[in-house]
């Protein structure tokens, strides 16, 4: 069931969603080579708990999961495209990092994601960032009052296809507000016109990823979570929270 929020609860998410920003700022400021996953994690805890925010993210167990998310933030390096655990792995001069976050206030909820490279890039890294940011920014662009999800979908596909890149088949956006996970799916590629039509009120977490090695399939650690592209291609994860609004998109995940 898709649920429209009324324009008080717009207010409520996006204080979430500078919670979320807040986190996230934090986990990048920390990162560096040497520093583990897990005191990115720390990070990202230390901003929560001084909000006052719960962490959608902790404890959360989906379907396909073996286990219960143990982390507040999913850290994904290099191959890994998203929903990586934070372990004593420490970080490389080099590495390719996704941070994933969320944060629950007031009962309402934020989720955004952002990539970023650890000391000196890699060849092709940036171009890679750079591409997933433009597949966001198309994707929030076409988030409009009388558009359909299947507009949002065929912009952010159209950019990753552009730029060469793959992504990951079942995996996408999602509807956001008391739960982080709501209806409806949006996925990362698709048909403009189709699917469910946006109204005022509606929030969608809309996240691009991209994988540089241009094919869509992926594999799962044994972890049960971490997806990693199948031919050891570096990926990007950037999302935000959007409300579709009649003045036009609201990103409520903005610092």
């Amino acid at each position: 069931m898709v649920e429209i929020k009324t324009d008080a609860a717009l207010d409520a998410m996006r204080e979430a969603g500078r919670v979320v920003a807040r986190a996230l700022a934090a986990v990048r400021e920390a990162a560096g080579v040497g520093v583990s996953l897990r005191e990115l994690d720390e990070a990202a805890r230390t901003v929560l708990a001084e909000a006052g925010a719960g962490s959608p993210f902790l404890g959360y167990r989906p379907s396909f999961a073996p286990a219960a998310f143990p982390a507040v933030i999913c850290t994904s390096v290099n191959d890994a495209v998203s929903h990586g655990i934070p372990t004593g792995y420490r970080l490389r001069d080099g590495d390719l990092v996704s941070i994933d976050c969320g944060a629950r206030l007031d009962g309402w909820t934020g989720d955004a994601a952002i990539t970023f490279t650890v000391g000196t890039p890699r060849p092709g890294d940036l171009d890679l960032i750079d591409a997933t940011r433009q597949a966001l920014d198309a994707g929030i662009a076409a988030a409009r009052v009388g558009s359909r999800i299947g507009d949002i979908s065929h912009a952010v596909g159209t950019v990753a296809r552009r730029a060469g890149c793959g992504m990951p088949a079942d995996f996408g956006g999602h509807g956001i507000g008391r739960r982080m996970h709501e209806d409806p799916h949006v996925p990362n590629r698709g048909r403009p016109g189709r699917g469910f039509p946006l109204r005022h009120g509606l929030v969608l977490a809309i996240e691009p990823m991209l994988m540089a090695g241009g094919k869509d399939t992926y594999r799962t650690d044994a972890d049960g979570w971490t997806l990693r592209t199948t031919d050891g291609s570096r990926a990007a994860h950037i999302e935000h929270t959007v409300a579709i609004t009649d003045q036009g998109p609201r990103i409520l995940t903005l610092p």
